[in-house]
């Protein structure tokens, strides 16, 4: 009788007064009364004329009782029952007037706990209650709580939590994809996710980031800065310089987790969000071009001159200095690639280890452990090879007549920098969907700076610090043969992407995607864009989906999709297929508030107000992964079909993935 009277109540709630669903509003705190004893503090706001039953309510009566569910038992013990104030006890008239205990207004229940562990818990439960007034009742949704205890039983020092509404909840259950175990899919196809990976693992993993990193395209443009920047070092030191910009480059990489430690609330997707944000784009765009009309020559970056009057009277900190921002420059401007997979990492640790690791006596978060841990060996990683990019120069140095021809070097990277350049701008365009730098467009921009470079290398334009060509060596014969073959190899890129008998494999990731193209002609494949139309489609017409988390500024997905995806389409078309742009700036009709995870093992409340940030809250929250791309193989019926994987250029091990997807699915 209870349930149906709830039932009942809840359908009459959202017809008659569907503007007060949530008339009860819960905040919680707590305090430490003892080493080992915490007092929970659950505090209710009742909106007037509104009232909220006691815990106690007499047998036979239909009302409900408020209720408090604890659902995590480990590290502590409930201390005797919850604790509540004294109630009113009047007649209701919503129960044949029968007297009844209730609360109005500002209302405190607590209930003391104690510790029985020495690592640090959270406590998670939900509060399950009917609110009436004078004519009507409603009975919203579980709210949910958390408390986080220290190590030493301590509380967390924490603001009252934010207040999840029944939308809140409901939004959260979409997010989470309850069909989607990570660890076990129907296959062991694709790549293998461990929870539970050492230190010392984790460091490995992070040290093959670094390297993966390395070939990406975000870090091209750094060589030639590189090398410009350590060109004028001074004579004697190049090796020490080497050796501290690698260092740098590390630090930056370890700095960069600090922060986790001390706030666990930062989204896991914030490093891919920073990536391929517009205006951080288009402000690289603005330093590349600054850094190529310096190479041309028409003027001379340099350290302020505090700095350079430092240098030389015999001082070290102004050199380092300007390494330290050389470096942070590197570890910014490749954020465009490494972003995804640090943000991968970021994750990783979520519903991970809370417990904590004592170091130097200084107690640290397990979860933002192997996170600082992983990025150290990233950066390490990074920081090698560019250290010896920085020796470069030195070598250079000791070759005889190095003016002039090295000037030479200085404006074709200048000219390198300002195709680079483009690239950040194509960036911002595509994420925004401007339509002004389209597929065309970037090749024609290529093509003009490759015609000005074979202009330059024969001596038909010259620049400031130029010295007279009087004869071409072999050398730039070389190079003058290289750049006009690479002129002559953008061109049918300019006439449109219908052009198929000309593919441009070795440029996949730069230019814009063949869908934004000025001639692109829709396929007749039909693809959507939303996930849960995707399963929806799929379970009607008896397929599985193969969702591609992707990105406009995403490189790696550019060189999947022009390289790999044409060689399976026979494969691909067996699915339902699914694209999700996680950096997709367009606006939502109506913003989405999501309870999510944080690092130390709480929740936080989350407003999405982009396509971009449902796509990446749903990889995030359900696939605990932030990298692009990142591929799934779903059952409507079952969930994962295999592991899900990530960037895998490698045309037969991709074949082989998607053939045992099917394979299972048909089972």
């Amino acid at each position: 009788m209870k349930k149906i009277l709830v039932i009942f109540f809840t359908l009459i709630s959202v017809i008659t007064s569907a503007q007060i669903l949530d008339p009860v509003s819960w905040s919680f705190t707590q305090q430490q009364l003892s080493d080992n004893e915490i007092e929970l503090q659950f505090n209710a706001s009742i909106e007037d004329h509104w009232h909220l039953y006691s815990q106690h309510l007499p047998e036979g009566i239909d009302a409900y009782p408020t209720e408090f569910i604890f659902i995590t038992k480990e590290g502590y013990q409930l201390v005797d029952g919850m604790i509540e104030p004294e109630p009113i006890r009047e007649a209701d008239p919503n129960f044949d007037n029968i007297i009844l205990p209730y609360f109005e207004g500002e209302i405190f229940f607590s209930q003391k706990i104690k510790i029985l562990t020495s690592n640090p818990f959270t406590i998670k439960g939900e509060i399950n209650f009917m609110s009436c007034d004078e004519s009507q009742c409603v009975f919203p949704m579980p709210v949910q709580f958390s408390f986080n205890i220290n190590s030493d039983g301590s509380i967390q020092e924490v603001e009252e939590q934010e207040i999840v509404t029944n939308q809140d909840i409901e939004n959260t259950e979409k997010y989470n994809d309850a069909l989607v175990e990570l660890n076990n899919p129907s296959t062991d196809c694709g790549s293998t996710k461990s929870h539970e990976n050492t230190l010392w693992a984790i460091f490995i993993l992070g040290l093959l980031g670094g390297l993966i990193a390395l070939i990406t395209p975000c870090v091209f443009p750094m060589i030639p800065l590189t090398v410009s920047f350590f060109t004028k070092a001074e004579k004697g030191k190049g090796m020490f310089n080497a050796v501290m910009y690698g260092f740098f480059i590390m630090l930056i990489y370890f700095l960069l987790s600090i922060p986790f430690h001390f706030f666990p609330n930062i989204d896991p997707e914030i490093l891919n969000q920073i990536s391929t944000n517009s205006w951080l784009n288009l402000f690289f765009f603005a330093i590349f071009i600054a850094f190529a009309l310096s190479f041309f020559g028409y003027y001379e970056l340099a350290l302020p001159s505090k700095w350079g009057n430092k240098v030389d009277s015999g001082s070290n900190i102004g050199g380092l200095i300007g390494i330290f921002f050389m470096a942070l420059t590197l570890a910014i401007v490749s954020f465009s690639c490494t972003g995804p997979i640090l943000g991968s990492l970021l994750a990783g640790t979520l519903g991970g280890d809370v417990s904590t690791v004592v170091l130097l006596g200084t107690e640290f978060k397990m979860v933002a452990t192997k996170l600082t841990v992983g990025m150290t060996g990233f950066g390490l990683a990074l920081g090698f090879p560019f250290a010896l990019f920085a020796l470069f120069p030195k070598l250079l140095n000791a070759l005889p007549q190095s003016g002039g021809w090295l000037n030479s070097v200085k404006v074709v990277l200048g000219f390198l920098e300002v195709a680079l350049a483009i690239k950040f701008f194509s960036n911002a365009d595509m994420v925004e969907q401007w339509g002004l730098i389209k597929r065309e467009t970037f090749f024609v921009s290529w093509f003009i700076i490759g015609v000005l470079t074979v202009l330059y290398l024969v001596g038909k334009i010259s620049f400031p610090h130029d010295s007279k060509l009087n004869k071409i060596s072999k050398v730039r014969y070389g190079f003058i043969l290289s750049f006009l073959l690479f002129t002559v190899y953008l061109i049918p890129g300019m006439f449109g992407s219908h052009l198929n008998w000309w593919e441009h494999d070795a440029l996949s990731g730069f230019p814009p995607p063949l869908s934004y193209s000025y001639t692109y002609e829709q396929e007749d494949k039909e693809i959507f864009f939303d996930y849960w139309d995707a399963i929806d489609y799929a379970e009607k017409e008896g397929k599985a989906v193969f969702i591609d988390f992707t990105g406009w500024a995403c490189v790696n997905c550019r060189k999947m999709e022009e390289n790999v995806f044409p060689d399976v389409e026979e494969l691909l078309e067996q699915y339902v297929l699914c694209q999700l742009y996680v950096d997709e700036k367009t606006l939502l009709e109506n913003a989405e508030t999501v309870v999510v995870p944080t690092s130390d093992g709480g929740t936080k409340k989350k407003t999405l107000t982009t396509i971009g940030n449902k796509w990446s809250t749903l990889q995030a929250v359900t696939y605990a992964s932030s990298s692009q791309p990142y591929y799934v193989l779903y059952s409507p019926k079952n969930g994962l079909l295999t592991n899900p994987i990530g960037y895998t250029p490698d045309i037969s091990e991709f074949e082989s993935w998607l053939k045992c997807g099917l394979e299972e699915f048909r089972k």
